[in-house]
This record gives structure tokens, C-alpha cells and sequence, in this order.
């Protein structure tokens, strides 16, 4: 499949698969061309303030109302398949303040797709009252086939780590790579594949795994309930840097006419259920708007940093943030740690032991991270919550502390943070997974007391 993108970060864009399919002039006509049906697609309340407002107007071959009433996805799948995937209120198990990593969640060995290949491992806030965020790990080895899926809950930013993806929405076709981000908007229809082929961007992407002649594919996703992703201001820095709106990429009209019995799956109030319909609900044959699904290289973020010493703190790394109600403190931050020269003199260069008022969900794609150079590896994860102390492991300090401090660049590394004002929650399976390191805290046992007058 042969993808076109328009470029731009909250653009109003306009887009047609068929020549004539947008009405000119108008939105919603008494009668839209070709004999299509007008349906607004809002993210936001129709009265936010015209920067912050999201919004797009679709002409589809059907409107989406067209389907069967829900049922509870137990009903129709078991309870086993819908226990998984799960939101707010995160009150299984009691909150720990211990450091906690993972091992990477395994593959599925029956086939599963992406939905119920949805396993989640921590939240916080309260999707009800549309703040906090969920941590999911996705493991899967089948196509959505006459599948598709919503999250009326949230927005998801999906950031894959094994094999490419394929993401069909009702507004284009999203193709993202270890090292790319996609993110879909609240209520927006679409359905994963795992690519047949893969598309890394370079050669450090983590490879596609064959099993058995078959893909799998695996990732993380952030499930934000909270307020649009959008991209941090720069203040200071200026104009330009970070993530520049120009390098985000949005799909171009193309739609499915298909007829025949489909399933639609539905997460909303936290619980996932299921419809039926005679038709693909990808049938959007012409749309324009801002209020649309994305895809963002995370290599080509400008990374910023010190030219003489020390460190400026790690906001510097914001690629996406979710604000909440108090300036300078985000429901949610994305944060990346990609390939970068470090250079300052006299300077511990590892990020430094802090404790801190933010919560931290951190995931790697692929490569080494500079502060765990052991155990913290691709596809597992850690979290570091509020005021829980954390800091490089015992041999990153001793190899830190004693370098030769001469430029170095750190390569083929990708690492990344899920960051929230809220305590982040671990759910019962996370708690109680084999995959969970109960000797994580033993990186830091042997750092000894270097003290003397």
C-alpha cells in the first residue's frame, strides 16, 4: 500500500479520496455530493476557544449510527479476553513506593489480535472526570480481520517496539515503525494490522519477529483521559527545536467500502463491549478538519542540551504534553531519550538521582539506556512514582563518575517516559507477574559511602 501524509501539528486539513467528494463552501448541505452522508466528528465541546478546538467533518457512505446496540464484550468473547485491558479507578492493589521494573510482557502463543492483546499494567486519575492517564503493553500476532475498535475513554498515543504496524482509521491509514509514534484521538474507529513487511526507518529499528511463518508484533500505549496531546511551548528556547510541527504527518482520505457482517469493539466507561454492523465503518470518503490521527519519526526530534555543564532538567525531552488545570504541571508529559552527544565538562552525564513530584512509566524501544545498562531492556518497563527516589544503577555511577569526560555520543538508543502529576497505579497483574525484577532494588545496594574530610 502505496500511503500519502499531509504535514502539520493541529492543521485544519482537507482531503478527499474521490474527486468531489467535499462539499465547497458548506459543511453539512442539504444534500452532501455523491450521495454521502455529513457527520461531525468533535473532540472537544463546541465552545472551546477556536486554538484549542478539535473538530472534523466526515462524508461517509453511511453514517456511523448504523449498527446494532452494544452488549458487554464478556458476553460475546469471556471474561478472560475482556480482564485484561481494563481503566480507572487503579484500586486493585495497594500503591507501592517501591521501584518497579519489568521484564518484557511475552508473545502470545494462540492467536490474538490487537484488542485483546491489550494488557494493562498501570493508570491513574479517573476517566470519569477526564484526568490521568493508563499504561498498556500490547502483544499480538493477528490482523484485525472485520474488526474494529474505539476508545471513547481517551485518546492513544501508541508507541510500537516489535514490528511494524499498519493502522486503518476511518480518516487514512497510519503506517509507524519501532522509533515512530501513532496517536489516535478519542472515538476515532480503526483497526491493526501487523505490516507485512517492515519499514524501519533505519537500521537500529528492532526487527520484525517471525514465529512459526506468522508476525508478532508488540508495543506500549499511553490511553490519556486527560485533555489533546499537543506539542510544549518553547519559551527560552525559541521558536524551533524539540518536536517541530512541520515533521508530524497526517493520512490522506481512504475509505472501505465493504459489505458484510463486521464487529465493532468499544471501550467506554472503562468496560469493553461489543456491536455488530453489515458494513465497514471505515467508509469516510472525504473529510476535513484538525480533530485527526497522527504519526511522528521520534528521530527527528531536535534534541536540546548543555554545551558547557551540568544538566538542564530532563523537560527538555518533552515530545507531547497533556496539560492539567495548573500552568506548568501536565496530566501527562511524553518524554523521549533518543540519540544525543553529551559533552558538558566536569559533569555527571547520566541522569542524576532525584526524587521528584512527577510519576514515571518508563519503556524502551530498542538500544541501551544510558542509567540502566543492565536489566531494563526492550519492551519491559519501570515506574519510578511520586517521590520514590531513583537514579543510575551501581555500574553507571562507577563508569560515569570515573569516564573521560571527552564528547561522546550516545547511539542506537531509544528510551521513553510516560510522566504524570498523579500517582500511577500498578494494576493486580502487574503486581503479580513473573515478569516483575522483585530484585530491582539490589541495583543500588552496593553504591557505598565515598565521604571523607
Amino acid at each position: 500500500m502505496h500511503l500519502k501524509y499531509q504535514t502539520g501539528f493541529g492543521n485544519e486539513f482537507a482531503t478527499e479520496a474521490v474527486e468531489g467528494a467535499l462539499p465547497i463552501g458548506r459543511n453539512s448541505p442539504q444534500k452532501a455530493p455523491l450521495g454521502l452522508y455529513a457527520e461531525q466528528f468533535s473532540g472537544t465541546a463546541f465552545t472551546v476557544p477556536r486554538a484549542q478546538n478539535r473538530r472534523t467533518w466526515k462524508y461517509r457512505i453511511r453514517p456511523s449510527v448504523l449498527h446494532k446496540p452494544f452488549v458487554p464484550y464478556s458476553e460475546v468473547h469471556g471474561e478472560a479476553k475482556a480482564a485484561l485491558f481494563r481503566s480507572t479507578p487503579f484500586d486493585e492493589v495497594v500503591t507501592t513506593p517501591n521501584q518497579l521494573r519489568w521484564d518484557p510482557i511475552p508473545l502470545p502463543t494462540e492467536p490474538t489480535d490487537f484488542v485483546d492483546g491489550i494488557t494493562t499494567i498501570a493508570g491513574n486519575g479517573d476517566l470519569f472526570g477526564q484526568a490521568g492517564i493508563g499504561v498498556h503493553i500490547y502483544a499480538f500476532n493477528k490482523s484485525m480481520d472485520d474488526r474494529y475498535f474505539y476508545n471513547a475513554d481517551g485518546e492513544m498515543l501508541i508507541v510500537p517496539e516489535m514490528a511494524a504496524l499498519t493502522i486503518r482509521t476511518e480518516l487514512g491509514v497510519l503506517e509507524v515503525t519501532p522509533g515512530d509514534i501513532a496517536v489516535i484521538p478519542r472515538g476515532l474507529r480503526f483497526a491493526v494490522e501487523i505490516a507485512q513487511e517492515n519499514h524501519p526507518a533505519d537500521e537500529r529499528s528492532a526487527p520484525l519477529l517471525r514465529k512459526e511463518g506468522s508476525l508478532a508484533a508488540r508495543g506500549y500505549i499511553c490511553e490519556n483521559y486527560g485533555s489533546h496531546f499537543r506539542l510544549p511551548e518553547l519559551g527560552p528556547i525559541g521558536a524551533n527545536c524539540l518536536a517541530n510541527a512541520r515533521d508530524f504527518e497526517t493520512p490522506v482520505a481512504w475509505f472501505e467500502d465493504k459489505e458484510g457482517e463486521c464487529e465493532i469493539v468499544a471501550k467506554f466507561g472503562g468496560q469493553l463491549w461489543s456491536c455488530t454492523s453489515g458494513h465497514s465503518p471505515l467508509d469516510v470518503v472525504a473529510w476535513h478538519g484538525n480533530n485527526v490521527p497522527y504519526r511522528y519519526d521520534l528521530r527527528r526530534f531536535n534534541t536540546i542540551g548543555s554545551i558547557s555543564y551540568d544538566h538542564p532538567d530532563p523537560s527538555i525531552f518533552t515530545v507531547l504534553t497533556s496539560p492539567s488545570g495548573e500552568p506548568g504541571v501536565a496530566n501527562c508529559d511524553f518524554a523521549i531519550f533518543p540519540d544525543r552527544w553529551l559533552v558538558g565538562e566536569d559533569t555527571f552525564r547520566p541522569p542524576w538521582y532525584h526524587r521528584n513530584t512527577m510519576s514515571e512509566y518508563m519503556g524502551l524501544v530498542y538500544g541501551q539506556y544510558d542509567a540502566k545498562e543492565e536489566g531494563f531492556v526492550a519492551g519491559g518497563g519501570s515506574l519510578h512514582n511520586q517521590m520514590s527516589a531513583h537514579g543510575p544503577d551501581l555500574d553507571a555511577f562507577e563508569k560515569a563518575s570515573n569516564a573521560d569526560l571527552k564528547p561522546q555520543k550516545l547511539e542506537g538508543t531509544m528510551a521513553f517516559m510516560f510522566e504524570s502529576r498523579y500517582i500511577i497505579r500498578p494494576t493486580r497483574f502487574a503486581m503479580e507477574t513473573s515478569k516483575l525484577q522483585h530484585e530491582y532494588s539490589e541495583v543500588w545496594q552496593g553504591l557505598k559511602k565515598n565521604f571523607h574530610k
